[in-house]
C-alpha cells in the first residue's frame, strides 16, 4: 500500500499563511501548494487559521486559489463544517474532510456530506471526553468509525483513522499505544481502513523535532501508518519514509528510490 504524504504548510497557524489570509493575497498560499506538490505532498491540507474573519469565505477563497495552480487533492482541515462544505464545493472529487471524531451528531453531518461529495474522512479515534490513553480504546473508537462508514454507504477505505499521537515531552505513555491502536486498525475490515497522525505533533514542544518525528513515522509505518500529515519539506524525514516503504516491501528497489517516491 502506497503512503500518502499530506503537506502541513498551508495553515493559517503559520505567520506568513496567516497574513495572506488576512489581506486574501493568494500568492504564499499557491507558492506553498506549488513547493509541496513538487516534494511529493499526496494531498494538500488546508486550514484557514484561528483568526480568519469568516472561515466559510476563507476556506473556499483558499481551496479556489489552489486549485488553480495544483491538482493535488485538497485536505480541508477545520472543525467548521460549513466551511468544510464550501471548500468540497469547488474542489475535485477526491477530498479529504479533515476530520470527524467519534461522536454522533458529527458523524451525522460528516459521512453524508463525504458521500455527497466523493470525500474522504480523517476519522478521530476520540469522542467529547477527549483522547483516550489506552489502545483498546482507541480501537474500540476506530471500530464504530468504520461501522458508521458502513451505514452511511462509505467504504472502510475512505477512512483515515488518526489515533492521535500528543507531545512526547508530555505524554510519553501514549506513543507506544498508538502503535499497537495502528496494529489493530489494519485488522478491523477487509479493505481495511487507512490510518494517519498528525505527525508533527509528537515532537513539539522538544528541541529535537525532525529526529523524533522520523523516528516515531518509521516505528508506526512498521505497524501499519499509511500516511501522515507533516513537513514535506523535511528531505531528512521523506528519505526516511521513501526507505521505510521499500524495505517493507511496497516499493522496489532502485538506486533512485527515494526519487522514484517523490515523483509517484
Amino acid at each position: 500500500m502506497a503512503f500518502y504524504m499530506i503537506g502541513e504548510r498551508i495553515n493559517g497557524m503559520f505567520k506568513d499563511i496567516g497574513e495572506a489570509v488576512a489581506k486574501f493575497d493568494p500568492k504564499p498560499i499557491q507558492d506553498w501548494a506549488v513547493k509541496q506538490t513538487e516534494a511529493g505532498a499526496a494531498y494538500l491540507d488546508i486550514n484557514v487559521g484561528p483568526t480568519a474573519a469568516d472561515r466559510v469565505k476563507s476556506m473556499r477563497w483558499m481551496c479556489e486559489i489552489v486549485t488553480e495552480v495544483s491538482d493535488t487533492p485538497i485536505a480541508l482541515d477545520s472543525t467548521n463544517y460549513d466551511a468544510i462544505e464550501a471548500g468540497l464545493e469547488v474542489c475535485k472529487p477526491g477530498a479529504l474532510i479533515n476530520s470527524c471524531p467519534a461522536e454522533r451528531p458529527k458523524i451525522e453531518r460528516v459521512f453524508p456530506m463525504a458521500e455527497k461529495y466523493g470525500a474522504k474522512i480523517v476519522a478521530l479515534t476520540m469522542d467529547k471526553s477527549g483522547i483516550p490513553k489506552s489502545a483498546d480504546m482507541r480501537v474500540g473508537f476506530a471500530m464504530e468509525l468504520v461501522a458508521s462508514a458502513d451505514e452511511f454507504g462509505l467504504s472502510p477505505d475512505d477512512l483515515f483513522i488518526d489515533p492521535l499521537i500528543l507531545p512526547c515531552n508530555v505524554a510519553q505513555d501514549h506513543a507506544p499505544e498508538v502503535l499497537e491502536s495502528l496494529r489493530q486498525i489494519r485488522m478491523l475490515s477487509d479493505p481495511a481502513p487507512h490510518t494517519t497522525l498528525g505527525l508533527s505533533n509528537v515532537s513539539q514542544g522538544t528541541p529535537f523535532r525532525p529526529l523524533i518525528n522520523r523516528i516515531y513515522c518509521v516505528m508506526a509505518m512498521t505497524c501499519g501508518l499509511d500516511s501522515a500529515i507533516m513537513d514535506v519539506y523535511d528531505n531528512d524525514l521523506v528519505d526516511a519514509i521513501a526507505t521505510a516503504d521499500m524495505l517493507l516491501n511496497q516499493a522496489i528497489y532502485c538506486d533512485s528510490y527515494a526519487k522514484v517516491f517523490r515523483n509517484r
